[in-house]
């Protein structure tokens, strides 16, 4: 006797992918290359439908994480992909040891939404005090 068939895919057991970018030309862009590829690898909600606008929100928050940490953090020096079962956290590591603070959303002032848009879209996020300054991270639900 056999097991019943499912059609719902297996997730892979936790796995860790982490990418420095000290002294990297283009952060943000390397870090959603890198993101991308990690989703991929791990067939992150690419059966779904709505799947292909999961991944944009994933690396719509990779973009603000970095651009945040280069632009207020001191410059990012690691971007970290975590799957666990259906579970996905990315987080960025910055040399400043404060706390991300969001401002209040100006519609007619360009910047300052960084951090609204990553509430917006991660099923949650923070930030973890380090050694050398901060990993701030953001989690989804697969």
């Amino acid at each position: 006797m056999s097991a019943p068939e499912t059609d719902r895919v297996a997730m892979p057991a936790r796995q860790v992918r982490r990418l420095s970018l000290q002294a990297v030309a283009a952060p943000v862009g390397r870090a959603r290359d890198f993101t991308r590829r990690a989703l991929t690898d791990w067939h992150w909600q690419s059966t779904d439908p709505a799947g292909a606008e999961a991944v944009e929100d994933v690396l719509l928050v990779v973009s603000e994480l970095v651009a945040n940490a280069s632009a207020h953090g001191g410059g990012a020096i690691e971007i970290a992909v975590v799957i666990d079962g259906y579970r996905l956290t990315v987080s960025v590591t910055d040399t400043d040891p404060r706390p991300p603070a969001p401002r209040p959303a100006t519609p007619s002032r360009p910047g300052g939404h960084g951090l609204h848009v990553v509430e917006l879209l991660a099923a949650a996020w923070g930030t973890t005090p380090g050694p050398h300054g901060k990993t701030v991270w953001a989690t989804f639900h697969g």
